[in-house]
């Protein structure tokens, strides 16, 4: 007898599994992640950024990355701070409902740090992004980020543009 209780269970459990993994990959194919891209480095450079424009219908937060090329990955913002500007790893970047928000050069960004090996143009990247939706459940989305050197392109026509002069 008790083993119908228990495949009562199991069966329950089965049938709660195929929903929650459901609501995640709804959640996943609606968002999207356009021009991913990370600047190239040179030997003996342990960091770098990626960046592109992320846009979750629903609305979220990006709180988490990784890749297999960084020790440490962080979501990171920049600021001004008078004449001074600062760079600083984040909880996390909210994602507003239906609008694009740019991870680029000189504001928030992916940072990846403890390279393991040297990116060079032309090469791919594999990063995971992890986003909350509105619901608080948690959607890792892979992403395969082309390596570009700093120089501005078609896509990001303000990248790598910055002042030195008041450093």
């Amino acid at each position: 007898m008790p083993a119908v209780p228990r495949l009562a269970r199991l069966a329950a459990a089965a049938a709660v599994v195929p929903f929650a993994l459901g609501t995640a990959a709804v959640h996943a194919q609606a968002l999207s992640v356009q021009d991913p891209w990370v600047r190239a480095t040179v030997a003996q450079q342990t960091a770098t950024g990626m960046f592109a424009r992320i846009t979750a219908p629903a609305g979220g937060r990006l709180v988490g990355a990784s890749s297999p090329v960084a020790g440490v990955v962080e979501i990171h913002e920049m600021t001004m701070d008078g004449n001074v500007m600062r760079m600083r790893a984040i909880a996390g970047l909210d994602l507003p409902a239906g609008k694009a928000v740019e991870l680029r050069p000189g504001g928030h960004h992916v940072m990846l740090m403890d390279l393991k090996q040297t990116l060079k143009s032309g090469d791919t990247v594999p990063v995971t992004l992890v986003v909350e939706g509105p619901d608080r459940s948690r959607t890792a989305i892979d992403v395969q980020a082309s390596v570009r050197s700093g120089a501005p392109s078609a896509a990001s026509p303000d990248q790598g543009k910055h002042d030195h002069g008041k450093h």
